[in-house]
């Protein structure tokens, strides 16, 4: 019964889960080199230089904290679109998601050294991402994502084309 249940819960949450890590696998690099070209200014390369030099327990606190910052602009989001604000919501909510997965990101990219010094941490993380790899395999490989690869690459190259036309 416990193992109906639990396969139950999968194949509810899997499709959630999945998105949630495609929106954040596809922002993850462009908005962690977005973060990182901010280095350019010296106070933000200083920032960086005070963040990677932080101990296990300081690392955590900087990389989770900011994260958990954005749960309260989440919340809101969903009460606004509750309460008939919809596209003030999911505006709110896209933003928050954005701003929470460029911090995420690059935060991560600087307290991993000092994270992976937590056992918990060191354990857990390659099969996070294992599993996250595989699912990622796996939703690429589906006739959906292929699909739609397809069409986006057939806009791609109309769109190319006319710019061309346009500017020549």
């Amino acid at each position: 019964m416990l193992a109906k249940l639990i396969t139950l819960i999968r194949w509810i949450l899997t499709p959630f889960v999945a998105l949630i890590v495609l929106f954040e696998e596809w922002g993850w690099n462009p908005l962690a080199s977005l973060m990182r070209s901010l280095a350019r200014l010296r106070v933000w390369a200083w920032l960086e230089r005070q963040i990677k030099g932080l101990s296990p327990w300081q690392a955590l606190l900087v990389f989770v904290v900011p994260v958990i910052s954005l749960l309260p602009a989440k919340l809101i989001a969903l009460w606004l679109i509750r309460h008939g604000q919809f596209v003030l919501g999911v505006a709110i909510l896209l933003i928050a998601k954005l701003v929470g997965t460029a911090l995420a990101a690059w935060l991560f990219q600087l307290t991993e050294p000092a994270l992976m010094q937590f056992t918990w941490f060191a354990k857990w993380y390659p099969r996070w991402k294992a599993w996250k790899d595989t699912l990622l395999a796996q939703i690429r490989a589906s006739v959906v994502w292929r699909s739609v690869r397809s069409i986006k690459t057939k806009i791609a190259i109309t769109l190319r084309k006319w710019r061309a036309r346009w500017t020549a």
